[in-house]
């Protein structure tokens, strides 16, 4: 049984949904191409310059799998995984707490939040409703 959901609330998760998803873009497209800058930050980041492709492709497909509607919950997961990678690397630094440390958890809540407002199964699996 599938129930129909405002145009306002579908709006809002898509919003929500694409700029995450317009930010992981962008994000794991930089690593593939690797300019200097990119490969600056993330070697600043601990990392060798080897995997800053493999990090970008396990970010690129992470965000294929969210985007794609049968597969979205799939790469939420996948997606949340992968900024508990980010997280953990931002506290090893000792980063800013609200601006680097926190920033996935931001990204997080867009991801779950716009997969929330469009799926029922989210919903109920969430246990966020009456």
């Amino acid at each position: 049984m599938t129930k129909t959901i405002s145009k306002g609330r579908l709006w809002t998760s898509r919003v929500m949904s694409g700029v995450a998803i317009l930010f992981m873009l962008l994000d794991s497209i930089m690593k593939l191409f690797k300019p200097a800058f990119v490969v600056e930050s993330t070697v600043s980041l601990g990392y060798q310059e080897h995997h800053i492709v493999l990090i970008g492709i396990l970010g690129l497909l992470s965000t294929i799998l969210y985007a794609i509607p049968r597969t979205s919950v799939l790469g939420a997961v996948v997606m949340t995984g992968y900024f508990g990678g980010v997280i953990a690397t931002h506290i090893r630094l000792d980063a800013p707490l609200f601006s680097n440390v926190l920033f996935p958890v931001y990204l997080a809540v867009l991801v779950w939040g716009g997969l929330w407002l469009r799926n029922e199964q989210v919903r109920k699996l969430l246990f966020l409703q009456k």
